[in-house]
């Protein structure tokens, strides 16, 4: 009989100078992945000068891209080494891009709006493709479910999610404490209930007052349980905060959050810190995932801060 790592494939994966860190956690969990690394250099220009090491060597080979689009100014590099990978003659070509930033703040609303969502999966749908055929493109909890019908039949999206890592987060508490799932909308609610249905839950609704959005208690009973929010994405964290003080208001006894992607523009995580004056603490775990490791890198070991590291899910996800 084989053994079980001769009937996975071996991927080479390269990664921009963001997910080094992730890069390095999906290889020590798996003996299938191999980092080799890019060569980001400039011209005087400002430019990309870019190489790619070992390029010969990666013919034949299972090949990813392990991608971070945190901002515009990063993008354009590591899609020029997108495009060029799949062309050196690899048996197959992996995009994850972890977190898909762009349409998070998008209403199409009026004629002269524009759907920068549908313009990157526009070019990310026009990889090349690969001696193996198109192009696998992972993507974790992406904020529009619309969002998914975005991409061109050149590639082939593979749409994972982090719910399942906290769900074993949540294993892990205390057996005492009475967990109820908060949905803060019903967008929220439509996307996870499913895969957290073995939970009791509380869904939350915004209604507008005056020139204000109030978050309301919709359905659910949140008394004297450890209630923890659930979403996709965090910018701001002014319906968080709204959800925590109206779970608090109606009993709950503990509020926590989790999200996929961590973004918190302009450090935005701070008001969500647990001061060391004895002042009451709102949340008591704020777990995100490593997906976007700007974040990861500023929130560490600041409670009430958790983070949750996709590495494993990634490895598993590259032997699709």
């Amino acid at each position: 009989m084989e053994n079980g790592t001769s009937t996975k494939k071996q991927v080479l994966l390269y990664y921009c100078v963001e997910m080094e860190d992730v890069a390095r956690k999906i290889a020590a969990d798996s003996d299938c992945i191999h980092l080799h690394s890019i060569n980001w250099r400039s011209f005087e220009d400002g430019f990309p000068n870019l190489f790619i090491n070992k390029a010969h060597n990666i013919r034949g080979q299972h090949v990813a891209f392990l991608a971070s689009f945190s901002s515009p100014a990063v993008i354009f590099e590591q899609l020029s080494v997108i495009f060029a990978l799949p062309r050196l003659f690899v048996a197959s070509f992996t995009l994850v891009l972890p977190f898909f930033p762009t349409g998070s703040f998008e209403r199409m609303e009026e004629e002269g709006d524009v759907a920068t969502a549908f313009t990157m999966a526009r070019i990310l749908s026009n990889i090349p493709v690969s001696r193996g055929g198109p192009t696998s493109v992972v993507v974790y909890d992406i904020h529009a479910l619309q969002e998914r019908f975005y991409f061109g039949d050149h590639v082939l999206p593979l749409f994972e999610t982090g719910i399942p890592l906290l769900k074993q987060r949540l294993q892990q508490l205390p057996e005492s404490e009475k967990i109820v799932i908060a949905f803060p909308d019903d967008g929220a609610w439509k996307r996870f209930y499913k895969q957290l249905g073995n939970y009791p839950a509380v869904i939350c609704t915004k209604v507008r007052e005056d020139d204000k959005r109030i978050v309301r208690l919709k359905e659910g009973d949140p008394a004297g349980c450890h209630v923890v929010i659930v979403d996709d994405l965090v910018q701001s964290g002014g319906t968080l905060i709204e959800c925590q003080k109206v779970l608090a208001a109606h009993g709950a006894a503990k509020v926590s959050a989790y999200v996929t992607h961590g973004v918190f523009p302009k450090r935005s995580w701070e008001q969500f810190l647990h001061k060391n004056d004895g002042s009451e603490k709102a949340f008591t775990y704020f777990w995100i995932t490593d997906s976007c490791p700007v974040t990861v890198r500023a929130i560490a070991n600041k409670a009430p801060f958790e983070v949750i590291s996709l590495a494993g899910s990634i490895a598993d996800a590259l032997q699709t």
